[in-house]
């Protein structure tokens, strides 16, 4: 008792809810669900009428729920219960009843829900899709409407709305059953029944399930439908499905005129009218339409939409490809509109439109007399100074017709005419560049092309239906760039291409327009004179570090695959490393051009060839650099110079490691390279690390004399200073030539010569012995080279003899007359090696 107490006041707050717009259905039948559910479960062996009665309802209503949300599966089972306990409650009521006259209304009384849960189970089946129960259910309750004759409105409605569910299903055979059988039952009773209008609905819609179903097979059905539809309530509608189905079934124009003219005894809106008359002519129908589209003027005389007649009519006659007739009644549009007679501004858009579509499709096919001819008409409607948006597009239109026809001036009349409506507009700057193009005045050309690029930059404030995507500024730059080079014109094309390039988002069309702007500037470097050739190497340098930027920005666009950006990578490194050879004469962009070259090869797979080109890029920007900081260069400039080189060589060194592990290059000069240009970049920076970088040096066993003689010449170069280190590679190169077999006199002497002159500065007295000694042995070793060879350069045995004779001078004035007896005998000691200057000296 207490859960059904429960289940009750549960059942009670819904209901309640439900006037407050609470909850919503669903939430609403799963609470009756609850609610029933509980109920039935608390029903006892023999339960009382009143209970029976409530479980009647609240199934129903639980079962209808499910139905309304769309659940119709979950009804079923609460529609059956219901049905079942209508059984118990006549069983009950028979059992109790008193006579015949009582069983007759207990009888009725049951009938009522009996009704009310067959069409609930008629509407699930038909939810459900199950047609034979729906059918079963439905004809009970038929059956059931001569004693409940005040449903019959009801269950004509009913079948109504399977009928349009099945129509919708596209179910055309289960939609005619419903459709004839809400007819059927709507003239049952017509006290109670529907009303004609309702009838005439089901039968307009029964008329178009057999059309749609099979126009052939049930032309006949339909055709009966719609008329009888007709019959009871005359719809226009109606009519023009009749119209529909009389040009289907091949009717005579007669018959046709004759289902047309029902609608002239209706109020019928303007559009309906034009609809029947575009149905018509669409079949063929050409004199029936025109007739029925003579007498819609009349109709609609007061009307302002009465311009909507004439378009209808000049569309059609250009549909049907009669041009003359249509151009006559488009003329007389224009003496309507300067008579008074004006198109409405919505009809004249449309007008406008016609027009320009007409001319467009001239245009395509080259017909550009034609063109003008439609776009003229479109001209008339404006009044002269008038301001316009599309009075600028039309005048530009016209001007591209006059151009194919050659008509310059008038071209140029049309543009000027553009100009004054919309000053702002890329596509009149397109415009005036295509005439410019076309009569060869590259100044104009250009300038239009500059005006085109600030005017993609910014999108105009008042931007017109014209500007359809972003990309228009991008594609009229790229239309341009191609009619210069057809027209033979680089300078306007470059001009052309540079702003394409700044504004192109797509990459593929990028990399596409920076390659054509190399090769045109390219050739155009190429027939230059000298003085002009800076600015248009510095604009390649420009492209190719665009086209650098872009492919390291690609990485975030899916359509550019990565064998794409390889293959790019590849073209502009070429490109790059081709462009520094070619520019040997300019350092600083030669140098630029190899860092490019460099900088792409980093997008291209680290194979052996890329590995060299890297390598090589680098060491030419780092001997280029340090060749820039030898000329007259601030120190500031020359520090900068000089700290760029060692980072070239920092990286230069690391793809070296990788690239020996590849093959033999034992002969490759690198190592000796990145030696001595590290040498030199720290050695006038005056690095504290030289000398670590110099230690490594001296114990490499395979270093050759002319590596240590350099290092020696470049410890000494301005602005660096290192005697210590300068002598240290002197000393090792001359070691290196005494191990030589065959002695080189002539490169041996000019080290030697070095040497001394660094060890024993020319007039200095107060030597340290050791210094003294030092200089004295290689004095020795160049008696030793000269008495094993003849060809020790005489002028060099001169200067050793002069120099060991000057030293033993110098002694012997500070009273040192041991150490001047022992120099000046040395001197004596290279008399015997001279050759012709011996007399002379002896």
């Amino acid at each position: 008792t207490q859960v059904e107490e429960c289940a009750i006041s549960l059942w009670n707050w819904t209901v309640t809810r439900h006037m407050g717009c609470i909850v919503n259905d669903e939430q609403r039948a799963k609470l009756r669900f609850v609610a029933c559910r509980l109920v039935c479960l608390c029903e006892g062996s023999d339960p009382p009428e009143e209970t029976i009665r409530r479980q009647i309802l609240m199934s129903m209503k639980t079962g209808k729920g499910w139905i309304d949300t769309g659940k119709a599966d979950l009804a079923d089972e609460f529609l059956e219960i219901a049905m079942n306990s209508i059984e118990k409650l006549y069983a009950k009521l028979l059992k109790g009843s008193d006579g015949e006259a009582d069983i007759h209304v207990h009888k009725a009384d049951v009938e009522k829900n009996l009704f009310k849960v067959l069409s609930y189970q008629a509407e699930s089946a038909v939810a459900q899709g199950d047609f034979q129960k729906a059918v079963m259910c439905m004809q009970r309750c038929k059956d059931m409407l001569m004693k409940l004759p005040k449903e019959t409105c009801y269950l004509s409605i009913l079948c109504y709305n399977f009928g349009v569910e099945t129509y919708e299903w596209k179910r055309y055979e289960q939609s005619s059953f419903w459709l004839s059988q809400s007819y059927d039952i709507g003239k049952m009773d017509m006290k109670y029944s529907v009303g004609k209008e309702m009838r005439a609905k089901v039968l307009r819609l029964l008329a178009t399930a057999y059309f749609e179903w099979d126009c052939n097979l049930y032309l006949d059905k339909a055709l009966k439908a719609i008329t009888l539809a007709n019959q009871e309530n005359l719809h226009p509608a109606g009519v023009f499905l009749k119209v529909k189905i009389l040009l289907k079934s091949g009717a005579s124009d007669e018959d046709i005129n004759s289902a047309v003219a029902e609608l002239l005894h209706h109020e019928m809106s303007l559009d309906f009218c034009l609809n029947t008359v575009k149905l018509l002519l669409e079949h063929g129908r050409e004199s029936v339409g025109f007739d029925f589209l003579k007498s819609v003027p009349e109709r609609f005389e007061s009307s302002p939409d009465l311009g909507k007649i004439t378009l209808f009519h000049i569309e059609f006659l250009l549909q049907n490809k009669r041009e003359l007739l249509a151009k006559q009644k488009v003329e007389e549009v224009i003496i309507g509109h300067y008579t008074g007679k004006r198109l409405l501004p919505e009809a004249l858009n449309r007008l406008h439109i016609i027009l320009w579509d007409r001319a467009a499709k001239h245009y395509e096919a080259k017909s550009y007399s034609e063109a003008l001819h439609w776009y003229s008409y479109s001209v008339s409607f404006y009044t002269p100074g008038q301001i316009d948006q599309n009075l600028a597009k039309l005048q530009r239109n016209m001007a591209s017709c006059y151009l194919h026809l050659k008509q310059v001036d008038k071209a140029k009349e049309a543009v000027k005419e553009a100009e004054r409506c919309d000053p702002n507009s890329i596509f009149t700057k397109f415009c005036v560049y295509k005439i410019a193009v076309m009569e060869k005045d590259t100044d104009k050309a250009v300038e239009a092309v500059i005006e085109m690029g600030k005017l993609a930059e910014k999108p105009s404030q008042h931007e017109d239906k014209l500007r359809v995507d972003e990309n228009t500024g991008t594609n009229l730059l790229s239309l341009a760039a191609q009619i210069a080079l057809e027209n033979e014109q680089q300078v306007v094309a470059i001009k052309a291409l540079e702003y394409l390039s700044e504004h192109l988002q797509d990459c593929q069309q990028l990399f596409a327009a920076l390659k054509c702007l190399v090769r045109l500037t390219l050739s155009k470097v190429m027939a230059e004179n000298e003085e002009k050739r800076d600015e248009d190497i510095s604009s390649m340098l420009t492209y190719l570090t665009l086209a650098h930027k872009r492919l390291a920005e690609s990485f975030t666009e899916e359509k550019f695959t990565g064998d794409m950006r390889i293959f790019e990578a590849h073209w502009f490194r070429r490109v790059a490393w081709n462009l520094a050879v070619q520019f040997r004469g300019c350092p600083e962009k030669m140098r630029d051009f190899f860092l490019l070259s460099f900088k792409f090869s980093q997008f291209c797979p680290s194979d052996k060839a890329v590995l060299i080109a890297q390598r090589t890029c680098l060491l030419m920007a780092a001997a280029i650099d340090l060749e820039m900081g030898r000329q007259q260069v601030t120190p500031s400039e020359q520090t900068e110079l000089l700290t760029q080189a060692l980072q070239h060589l920092q990286v230069c060194k690391e793809i070296w490691k990788v690239l020996k592990l590849t093959g033999d290059f034992a002969k490759d000069p690198t190592d000796t390279l990145l030696l001595l240009y590290e040498f030199e970049a720290r050695s006038k920076l005056n690095d504290p690390t030289l000398y670590n970088l110099m230690e490594s040096v001296w114990e490499q066993p395979q270093i050759e004399v002319k590596t240590l003689e350099i290092i020696a010449s470049l410890a000494m170069e301005s602005p660096a200073r290192y005697p210590v280190l300068c002598k240290e590679a002197l000393k090792s190169a001359l070691n290196l030539h005494k191990k030589q077999t065959g002695i080189d006199a002539v490169k041996f002497s000019k080290c030697l010569h070095s040497l001394i002159n660094l060890s024993l500065p020319a007039g200095l007295t107060d030597l340290d012995a050791c210094v003294l000694q030092e200089v004295w042995d290689y004095f020795e070793d160049a008696l030793s080279v000269m008495s094993s060879t003849e060809a020790y350069p005489e002028m060099e045995i001169l200067w050793l003899m002069t120099r060991a004779w000057n030293t033993g001078i110098l002694q012997y004035t500070v009273g040192k007359y041991k150490e001047a007896e022992q120099w000046c005998g040395l001197g004596m000691r290279f008399l015997s090696h001279l050759g012709s200057l011996k007399k002379s000296y002896e």
